[in-house]
């Protein structure tokens, strides 16, 4: 019997849509709705390339040179990306998280992250992916189990796409924000906030991506008047839309069109919109991180509604 570099996996299923969960790193490998890929996930036998559906904790996106201060201390995390010598997407992506409960339409899965170098400090983590008429939800919770206050981010990377009849630069994106994050040629943040008016990132009106190379932070987002933000991709005449939502816990979100994924078949086959509780270098700049004291809790909330 083989055994998949995602380890052992987690059906979901709830009428036309089917997901499937693994146990290394608690991620997203498929989600189907009807006869359609939502997300541009991987097979089961290879791994999930370039962050693909992939949780992304305790921080989301990138930590400059893996250092950072925190407590009166100063850190070094493992360098994890080569191309920009920079700490990437967490700590908890390679290792297996236990299930915890597991029903036909839900999967809970849990993790505790143990003090190690770069982050001498300790979570419990969960997990709780749900399939429900309206789409996929996913809700992420972390404490601090140790006697310190820590450092925290979460985040996600799922690559979504409208169908196999619509690449990326053929559809249209909405993306209800009115700010980027200036960032570095390694993409890390100045410290500048941009608007987006009159800019080529402003998707606050749905329009076709093009060859426009997405690697974005966008901030300052427009959320409905339920809180949920939106954001879409849909099909050239806006017939199929698929949306990814994520509530008020995540003021910044990343938008990526893979152009630099290792696989080059893979770029910019699928768009990859990231929540984000934090900026990128949020442990060194502080935006929008969060610290959690001893004991203390953090609960948040994203999901995917399908193409309709």
């Amino acid at each position: 019997m083989s055994v998949s570099p995602s380890g052992r996996e987690y059906a979901l299923v709830n009428g036309d849509q089917r997901a499937v969960i693994v146990e290394v790193g608690a991620g997203l490998r498929s989600y189907r709705s009807s006869t359609t890929d939502v997300v541009d996930g991987f097979r089961r036998s290879e791994p999930g390339e370039g962050g693909r559906g992939q949780i992304l904790l305790p921080w989301p996106n990138r930590i400059a040179d893996g250092r950072y201060s925190f407590g009166g201390r100063e850190m070094q995390l493992p360098v994890n990306e080569s191309r920009t010598g920079c700490a990437i997407h967490g700590l908890t992506r390679a290792l297996p998280w236990a299930l915890v409960d597991a029903a036909m339409d839900t999967t809970t899965l849990s993790l505790d992250l143990w003090p190690s170098t770069g982050y001498p400090f300790a979570l419990s983590l969960a997990i709780t992916y749900a399939l429900t008429s309206h789409g996929l939800t996913v809700q992420t919770t972390a404490r601090n189990t140790g006697d310190n206050p820590c450092p925290y981010g979460a985040g996600a990377h799922p690559y979504v796409r409208v169908d196999d009849a619509h690449p990326v630069d053929a559809s249209l994106l909405h993306m209800p924000a009115s700010a980027t994050l200036e960032a570095d040629a390694r993409g890390i943040p100045t410290g500048v906030t941009c608007s987006v008016e009159g800019t080529d990132f402003d998707f606050r009106t749905p329009r076709r991506i093009g060859s426009l190379l997405l690697d974005t932070a966008y901030t300052a987002l427009s959320a409905d008047a339920d809180g949920i933000t939106r954001i879409s991709l849909a099909a050239p005449d806006g017939d199929r839309v698929v949306t990814v939502w994520m509530d008020a816990t995540h003021p910044f979100a990343m938008i990526y069109s893979g152009d630099t994924l290792s696989d080059v078949r893979r770029r910019r086959h699928g768009l990859a919109i990231e929540p984000m509780t934090c900026a990128p270098d949020a442990f060194n700049s502080g935006f929008g991180l969060i610290t959690l004291q001893p004991g203390e809790s953090h609960v948040s909330t994203w999901g995917i509604s399908p193409a309709h």
